[in-house]
């Protein structure tokens, strides 16, 4: 048994045609969090720690859907939301509708530690990031450039759209829910475990591109986007939609619990039975375990062990 650490910043169909300019930002930020990771774990951070830190830098990485990144509902707003979970306690927060706060995963952790309940959204949850005092800051932070291009992209096509997607042709707007290659990423997360077996998840998001104002995806909701137990913390990415029906999250516990499967093979089966082109995660077990499938075209991920191993990959190969 030893530390691992898992990753990612999205799953979904990512064209093997992704221009160089948008694929090496990415590959560099998976690279300096993962380093961020691994470094706090051999300090001996709890994974709770860990899995808040890594997020946070991810959330601030102008290239990846959450935090800074986030992209813009069918109003040209942020709204953001997040999710975090101690897996020995089961401990965990959860946070939706945040416009103005720089970090939505430390909001997650400060409903977890210090209300009484479990999920806060919009106004109340503003209100109470604002309370304590967490770092906030104009709306316009938030909105870059390349996500109003997206925006305009969706809006022209009359469709909610993946985060990475190249130009896509219209379609009448009573197709555009239907419409293959509907938005399928917007996600990131990070899943950690000690020496000691202690593991925890966060997963953090800005949705999808030209969403409704007011949606709310699978990220801060627990089972589906974000959970951990005693056996496992998985974070999920994809097609929020697909991943709230199948429970994602909480399915590979269970099929690790009362299938007893590895995590590899619950991870797999429970990837395997989400519909293609959905459903991406990366989880870590209790005894160091890791997994990171995908039935998407690619997802960006990236993952280290104590004993030296590391990978950072988008497509099938990843590199070492």
């Amino acid at each position: 048994m030893g530390w691992a650490i898992a990753l990612h910043g999205g799953a979904g169909d990512i064209p093997l045609s992704l221009p160089l300019e948008r694929r090496l930002p990415r590959e560099a930020g998976l690279r300096h969090c993962l380093d961020v990771g691994i470094a706090a774990l051999k300090a001996h951070k709890h994974p709770l720690d860990v899995a808040e830190l890594v997020v946070r830098e991810l959330e601030n990485h102008p290239h990846f859907n959450a935090g800074r990144g986030s992209v813009l509902t069918t109003a040209g707003t942020v709204e953001m939301e997040a999710c975090i979970m101690d897996g020995k306690t089961k401990k965990c927060g959860a946070v939706s509708g945040l416009s103005t706060v720089v970090n939505a995963i430390s909001v997650a952790r400060a409903i977890m530690e210090k209300t009484p309940h479990i999920y806060l959204a919009f106004d109340g949850a503003e209100a109470f990031a604002r309370e304590q005092g967490l770092e906030t800051t104009d709306p316009s932070y938030f909105i870059t450039p390349e996500n109003i291009e997206r925006l305009k992209q969706a809006q022209e096509a009359n469709r909610v759209q993946i985060d990475y997607t190249q130009p896509i042709q219209k379609v009448e707007k009573q197709d555009a829910a239907n419409a293959d290659g509907d938005s399928r990423i917007g996600t990131v997360g990070c899943v950690a475990v000690d020496n000691e077996g202690n593991l925890a998840s966060a997963t953090s998001t800005g949705g999808l591109v030209n969403k409704m104002v007011g949606r709310i995806g699978d990220t801060p909701i627990i089972g589906a986007g974000t959970y951990a137990n005693h056996l496992c913390a998985v974070s999920a990415t994809g097609r929020g939609e697909a991943i709230i029906r199948g429970t994602i999250a909480r399915d590979v516990a269970a099929v690790m619990e009362f299938k007893g499967l590895s995590l590899k093979e619950a991870a797999a089966y429970v990837v395997e039975q989400a519909p293609q082109g959905t459903t991406g995660l990366v989880a870590v077990s209790s005894t160091g375990e890791i997994a990171m499938p995908f039935n998407t075209t690619g997802m960006f991920r990236a993952c280290a062990t104590e004993d030296g191993y590391s990978e950072i990959g988008i497509w099938d190969s990843p590199s070492k």
